[in-house]
């Protein structure tokens, strides 16, 4: 399919998709979510896809939102809200990448407001040595969406969170680094590679295990019932022996070879 303000390709089993609006830092708009949603969910239809990478084209991976086609939505629709911002109408973006396939993020440049609050429900954050991050929404008088103000307390803690929401201070790769905001820092040239190389990790074991395990790691993070924990991942359990993976996996193991998935 072809989009207009994301740019997407396949390397293998991994599928790449890249913020394309580079003359405006990739500013999040209507159509770049709405695109972003149809290629994501086009990929979890498809078995040949076992991992998702997104990235951002030019100087920066997101800036924030483009400001001016929020005031031009908000004059024409009163009553929209930043919860209905980028997506069709019954999609949900955090929902949409917390139940998909994996979705490593590879960020540089600037990851600001939804920039950054886009790139949380993700299962991995890479930055270059370059990024700059801020959940910039107190500085325009608006307030953390799409879930970022529980997800971002989950990655960082609630001290750091509060700080980074309260403040909108830009924080630096390092300091991301250092307090679980990204996996890990690295140059530049390295980004791309980094985040492709963890997604065909990833692609590369059996996908609809992958997704039972990224579902009870979702579901049972804020569970306060260990016992209704084990019963999810029971049911799971259950579900798993039953696939062609799981024989897969023992045969191999008995024929002293490494199991081949995803056939």
């Amino acid at each position: 399919m072809s989009y207009e303000q994301i740019l997407t390709e396949t390397v293998g089993r991994v599928g790449v998709i890249r913020l394309n609006r580079p003359e405006k830092l990739n500013a999040w708009t209507d159509q770049m979510a709405g695109e972003m949603a149809d290629q994501i969910e086009a990929w979890n239809a498809d078995d040949g896809i076992g991992a998702i990478v997104i990235a951002g084209e030019g100087r920066a991976f997101c800036a924030g939102a483009d400001l001016q086609g929020f005031n031009q939505r908000l004059a024409d629709d009163p009553d929209a809200t930043n919860r209905d911002r980028g997506m069709r109408l019954g999609t949900n973006w955090t929902q949409l990448v917390r139940e998909s396939k994996p979705v490593i993020v590879a960020i540089h440049g600037y990851a600001v407001g939804v920039g950054l609050t886009l790139a949380l429900p993700a299962d991995v954050r890479y930055a270059a040595e370059d990024t700059k991050l801020s959940i910039r929404f107190v500085k325009v008088g608006l307030v953390p969406e799409l879930g970022s103000t529980r997800l971002l307390a989950q990655l960082v803690g609630l001290g750091h969170a509060t700080d980074i929401c309260l403040s909108g201070r830009m924080v630096p790769a390092d300091e991301a680094y250092r307090i679980g905001l990204v996996s890990a820092v690295v140059p530049k040239e390295d980004l791309f590679a980094t985040a492709l190389a963890k997604a065909e990790e990833y692609a590369n074991n059996p996908t609809a295990v992958v997704r039972k395990i990224k579902t009870l790691l979702n579901d049972n993070v804020t569970e306060p019932d260990l016992s209704r924990v084990m019963e999810r991942e029971g049911a799971r359990d259950r579900e798993s022996r039953r696939l062609p993976s799981h024989e897969e996996a023992v045969t191999a193991f008995l024929e002293k070879r490494e199991p081949v998935f995803n056939q």
